[in-house]
């Protein structure tokens, strides 16, 4: 055949790599079990109150590749893979570096200079490989849950702004942000109000939106408050939940008032 006429034309249907990070009791895990009959790779403990099927917690890098290997090799009826959390799954990749380089301490793996850190981008790479064997060839759809962290960006463009971004080191972000298809941040809604602080002085506070500590939200777009993206065409922000999310990248979505929060 010739090679011209293997090109392929058109969108590719494929099972969506989201990564959702937000800080901790957000609605993360939540979310991820809504998904399509999801089974979970804990490398935390935090699943206790929430109806899903999971893997024992994984103890070392090791636990988390016999794990995929599982799902990829044996017989089941799972559509959808959740790792929850990718930081603390950083940990594990840590330990593993530290390990093979005979090192209490990533940073001093290979002598030092930060060269840990790049040996781990190793383990990361067999971590996403399993993840697009899964999808391409389990037809799994893939999330990712991270905590996040508040970093200082140096704006080329611009003077040095705090933003939020997934909890890992910055080349593993940097791997996995690029391989996912969506990276949501998220969020609760705030609007900003002037108070009487004495004296004649005014000062801004932070006011939320919505019951319970305020509207939870996924933002889909980057900008200066968040690292996000999206390979779908979505909303700049959504409310945090599965059936929202889905309905957006179906053409469906749901206005702010009427989407379903997530709740715990």
């Amino acid at each position: 055949m010739a090679l011209l006429e293997k090109i392929h034309r058109g969108a590719r249907a494929a099972p969506p790599r989201i990564l959702i990070y937000g800080t901790e009791g957000i609605g993360k895990s939540t979310t991820g079990a809504q998904a399509p009959k999801p089974v979970f790779v804990q490398t935390e403990d935090g699943l206790d109150q929430i109806d899903c099927d999971s893997f024992p917690r994984a103890a070392s890098y090791g636990d988390v590749v016999a794990a995929l290997s599982a799902l990829y090799a044996e017989s089941h009826d799972y559509q959808t893979i959740v790792i929850d959390t990718l930081d603390w799954l950083e940990r594990l990749i840590w330990d593993e570096v530290c390990r093979e380089y005979g090192v209490k301490s990533i940073e001093k793996a290979d002598g030092g200079y930060a060269k840990g850190y790049t040996h781990a981008l190793t383990q990361w790479r067999e971590i996403l490989s399993g993840l697009d064997a899964l999808r391409n060839e389990r037809g799994m759809a893939v999330i990712l849950l991270a905590h996040a962290k508040v970093e200082k960006f140096e704006d080329p463009e611009s003077v040095a702004y705090d933003r939020y971004s997934p909890r890992l080191h910055k080349h593993a972000a940097a791997l996995i942000t690029e391989w996912c298809d969506a990276v949501l941040f998220a969020t609760r809604k705030f609007r900003t109000q002037t108070e009487d602080a004495g004296f004649n002085k005014k000062r801004s506070i932070a006011v939320a939106l919505g019951a319970e500590g305020g509207e939870r939200v996924l933002r889909t777009v980057g900008g200066p408050s968040c690292i996000a993206k999206n390979r779908f065409g979505l909303p700049t922000e959504l409310p945090l939940s599965w059936a929202a999310l889905m309905a957006a990248m179906t053409g469906s979505a749901p206005s702010m008032n009427e989407g379903e929060t997530t709740r715990g």
